[in-house]
């Protein structure tokens, strides 16, 4: 039997200043449980539920989905559960703060293109435009770490290549001892953390990142790795160096996110040394067709992603840009392709892309899993072409 520390729905939503129509549809999702219910069905909820919605409502309004709000409220226990969620409200904060930044300089810099005429230089406005949609994309992909995680994990389990993308990359770099390298939009340090046992002795490893956020991930990441890593911020348009102090300047899957290629291929050419070394990875046109060809044949409304990155810089058009800075550039694919004969993998995959899926299929998980299954159960699974590699570049 209810007691006065309990409140039924209508209360629970007149305490929390949301509708009945939400509470019961949480309920519905399994988001936010009711504390109690008594033998005739009623539902009833505690102040730890309110406390727990207002951790919900906080999140979906930093953009989160229902489902990743489940997945976060689901991996938390009791304890730390509050704490945890306001230091990522905060971190999340922060990246927004910095997003606002950068479209704030992006809208400065579109605004002097008008000034002193009266013309309208498209060429020049449709990129500063994509520049922004871009930074919204890089974004999600710092939120969405769980999404990130999925879709390594499919790379990882349904790769036919036996050799990791990461530890390929590494295969390619002409790195020796005592030699001074640069990583630029380092993220997580990932490249590092695998290849751990094969950084030759005594070099020096300088990781950047234009995030904050970023550096910090990657401090942790490396934290248990024994090498001398050092941890920068800054914007490799302008990288705060001397001239020829670098023997290597990697930049894995960077390029199509920058500003000015062409100003940032000059300042990577500026801090090499003579005969030093630029890699850059990148995606080709083919990659990961067949995963868009078949949301689009459940429902020709979807698309994965709202820009195709390999359009701005790909392993087809990447080395007309940098021949203009390099004296030599050899490109190298990796060879690779998944075989996936999951459903569930396949399918949490294509939910975790920044494109408009979720909109399209959210009351369709089901419908569409069927659809797989279907598309699948032809050849016992699902081959999916992978076009992505790197630019070696010589200075």
């Amino acid at each position: 039997m209810k007691d006065n520390l309990y409140y039924s729905t209508g209360e629970f939503a007149k305490k929390a200043r949301v509708s009945i129509r939400t509470i019961r549809y949480y309920d519905k999702q399994g988001i936010l449980k009711p504390s109690f219910i008594n033998d005739t069905g009623y539902r009833f909820y505690t102040d730890s539920d309110f406390g727990n919605l207002q951790i919900i409502l906080c999140l979906k309004s930093l953009g989160f989905s229902l489902e990743e709000i489940t997945d976060i409220t689901g991996n938390n226990n009791a304890s730390n559960y509050i704490m945890n969620s306001f230091e990522l409200q905060l971190k999340l904060v922060r990246r927004k703060i910095e997003q606002l930044q950068l479209m704030e300089q992006t809208i400065q810099d579109t605004s002097k293109l008008f000034e002193g005429t009266k013309e309208v230089d498209w060429k020049q406005i449709i990129p500063l435009i994509h520049i922004t949609n871009m930074e919204k994309d890089l974004n999600k992909q710092y939120k969405d770490s769980a999404n990130v995680a999925i879709r390594i994990k499919l790379h990882k389990n349904f790769s036919v290549n036996p050799t990791g993308w990461f530890p390929w990359i590494f295969s390619n770099l002409y790195i020796k001892p005592k030699q001074n390298i640069l990583e630029i939009g380092c993220g997580n340090g990932e490249l590092w953390r695998v290849n751990q046992d094969k950084i030759p002795p005594d070099c020096t490893l300088l990781l950047s990142d234009f995030s904050v956020g970023m550096i910090s991930d990657a401090k942790e990441n490396l934290k248990q790795v024994n090498s001398p890593f050092q941890f920068k911020v800054f914007d490799c348009h302008d990288i705060p160096a001397e001239p020829n102090v670098f023997d290597h300047v990697i930049g894995n899957h960077l390029v199509f996110y920058l500003k000015d290629r062409k100003k940032a291929f000059k300042e990577i050419n500026r801090v090499l040394k003579n005969d030093g070394y630029f890699y850059c990875s990148t995606y080709g046109k083919a990659h990961m067709k067949e995963i868009e060809q078949l949301v689009k044949e459940f429902d020709s409304r979807i698309s994965l992603s709202e820009i195709n990155l390999y359009d701005i810089f790909g392993m087809e058009n990447g080395m007309d840009d940098l021949k203009d800075c390099f004296r030599e550039v050899e490109q190298l694919i990796y060879d690779d392709c998944l075989m996936v004969n999951q459903i569930p993998p396949l399918f949490d995959y294509i939910l975790s892309c920044h494109g408009n899926q979720q909109e399209y299929l959210k009351d369709r998980y089901d419908e569409f899993k069927d659809f797989i299954k279907k598309k699948m159960s032809k050849t016992g699974s699902l081959k999916i072409t992978k076009m992505a590699g790197i630019f070696r570049c010589r200075k």
